[in-house]
Parts: structure tokens; C-alpha cells; sequence
């Protein structure tokens, strides 16, 4: 069963999620679904509905989580797949982290969903460099999270390369992609 945008949307209110998350995961989702079109009109498969649902719901769990210590990627997965929505489920939970890196061949629902999420800071598009840079001030408490958050990065830098050898455009060009969407 495919959630809609107002389902999504209502599904986040019903679970007390902060505006100012919402607000993230509206711009993840209008970087996301644009980011699907555009492959998918270079020959890639992609589920939009899937993606869209993903996006707005990738956060879900993370209010929750920042009082429970559990990881919010996988909470909102199983509060997703308890709803009856295992295939989004499996986007949030890979959000965060992808499985096993970044595979090679077709881009995924949660490759492109995590790579949306890791271009946008608070509510703004900004380089994987500037969201990173941002994710180390404020995450990197050991030595162990500093060299998690540079394998993440790295991972990062690969999974971008890997999108957009498949599209006419450059990853700088989805910096100006807030003010566009914006208007």
C-alpha cells in the first residue's frame, strides 16, 4: 500500500513530530523526488511514491529517540513497518546508514533518500562537504564518531558520483535548488 503526501504528512503530526523537522523533511523529500524524476528520465527504475513517503517520513522517530537514546532510523522503521508499510520502513531504516556501503549497479529508494537527507542541513541545500563539516562540529565526540561520521562521508562522496553520472547536471548545481523550489 503506497502512503500519499497528506498521509505522510498527517502520520507526522499524529506522531508529535516538530515543525521544524517537518520543514527538514519537506525539503528532503522536494530534493528527493526531483532527484527521482530526473534519473528516472535517464533510464533508471525508481519508485517515486516510495521515495516521496520516505522523505517526509525519514525523521519520524528522531523527536522520540533523542529522549529514548534509541536510534531514530530504526525506530521509525519499525513504527513504519508496525503500520503495515514495510517498503518505506526499509528506506528509513537505511537513511542514516546505508547496508554494506554503497553497492554498484541501479540507484536504489534508499540510496537516493539517504543522499537527500545528507545534502540538506536544517532546511537548506548545501554541498555534502558543508553537511558534513556541520555533522563533525556537532557529533564528533570521540575519536571513534570522528572516524565513523569520515566513513559516512566517504560513502557519501561515492553514492553522490554514482547519481550523477547518470544526469546531465553536477552535484553544485542542487546548492541553488532551496531558492528554486522556494519560489
Amino acid at each position: 500500500m503506497a502512503l500519499r503526501e497528506e498521509e505522510c504528512l498527517k502520520l507526522l503530526e499524529q506522531h508529535n513530530v516538530p515543525e521544524h523537522i517537518i520543514e527538514h523533511s519537506r525539503v528532503v523529500h522536494r530534493l528527493a523526488l526531483s532527484l527521482c524524476r530526473a534519473l528516472n528520465g535517464n533510464g533508471e527504475k525508481l519508485d517515486c511514491t516510495r521515495v516521496a513517503a520516505g522523505s517526509l517520513l525519514h525523521d519520524i522517530a528522531k523527536m522520540e529517540s533523542l529522549g529514548t537514546g534509541e536510534n531514530h532510523s530504526r525506530a521509525g522503521a519499525a513504527l513504519l513497518s508496525r503500520l503495515g508499510f514495510p517498503a518505506v520502513a526499509e528506506i528509513v531504516r537505511q537513511h542514516v546508514v546505508l547496508d554494506g556501503g554503497i553497492p554498484q549497479g541501479q540507484i536504489t529508494e534508499s540510496e537516493l533518500v539517504h543522499y537527500a537527507d545528507k545534502r540538506v542541513l536544517h532546511t537548506r541545500v548545501v554541498s555534502l562537504r558543508e553537511r558534513f563539516r556541520d555533522l563533525k562540529e556537532r557529533y564528533e565526540k570521540s575519536p571513534e564518531a570522528l572516524s565513523w561520521l569520515e566513513n559516512l562521508e566517504d560513502q557519501s562522496f561515492k553514492l553522490e558520483e554514482r547519481i550523477f553520472q547518470r544526469l546531465p547536471i553536477k552535484p553544485e548545481f542542487l546548492d541553488s535548488f532551496s531558492s528554486l523550489e522556494g519560489s
